[in-house]
């Protein structure tokens, strides 16, 4: 009787453990299927330029941050941060001093409504690739957002909306102050509205071979 109980009780226990394994393992798999961008979602992904005012989840935002995160960079310095911005008082503030680069009396929206705006900065004194680097960044955020159904699009003058002193007050407001961060660009993105762009076709001579 007591061989039997003590046999009952080592399976048990070895069921348990390989359970907890395999849950282990299922969330692993999940997380890294969730982050996984596959190459149809490079082949498909295109700059969306009409958004709803949806923001998506938080969770969703964090995991496309993640994904920037891991861009490559030289020497593995990581000069970029990323700065998200889903408050829309700050995404307004963002998106008038992005527009008044082209002129004071532009009233345009650069961001095209869309709610969320992931800005790219480096730091100049972190490593030489700098720009390579916050570029590299902004390339993950884009191809994240579409693994994950979102619709994005790089917008330019980041450099020159933080180098205006309402600009650094929002990276100070922030807590961010260090003077060596220069914008790399806007990764925009949100939920398209309409339909998704076709792609434009590639040119004859994008790619040569050496063999």
């Amino acid at each position: 009787m007591k061989k039997n109980l003590l046999i009952l009780a080592l399976v048990t226990i070895a069921l348990f453990f390989t359970s907890c394994c395999q849950n282990d393992n299922a969330n692993t798999n999940n997380e890294q299927k969730t982050m996984s961008t596959t190459m149809n979602d490079l082949l498909t992904r295109r700059s969306v330029r009409s958004y709803t005012d949806e923001v998506p989840p938080m969770e969703v935002i964090e995991e496309i941050c993640k994904a920037g995160t891991y861009a490559p960079t030289g020497m593995n310095r990581q000069a970029p941060v990323i700065v998200a911005v889903t408050n829309k008082e700050v995404r307004d503030r963002l998106s008038k001093l992005n527009a008044a680069v082209f002129g004071p009396d532009n009233d345009m929206d650069p961001f095209y409504g869309a709610p969320v705006v992931l800005v790219v900065l480096a730091d100049t004194t972190a490593a030489r690739t700098w720009k390579e680097d916050g570029s590299l960044v902004m390339g993950n955020l884009l191809n994240a957002a579409h693994a994950k159904g979102l619709g994005s699009c790089w917008i330019h003058r980041a450099k020159e909306v933080f180098e205006t002193e309402e600009g650094k007050a929002i990276l100070k407001d922030a807590g961010i102050e260090n003077e060596n961060l220069v914008g790399i660009g806007n990764c925009i993105l949100g939920y398209t509205a309409g339909d998704y762009p076709e792609a434009a076709p590639r040119k004859d001579n994008y790619i040569y071979m050496i063999k």
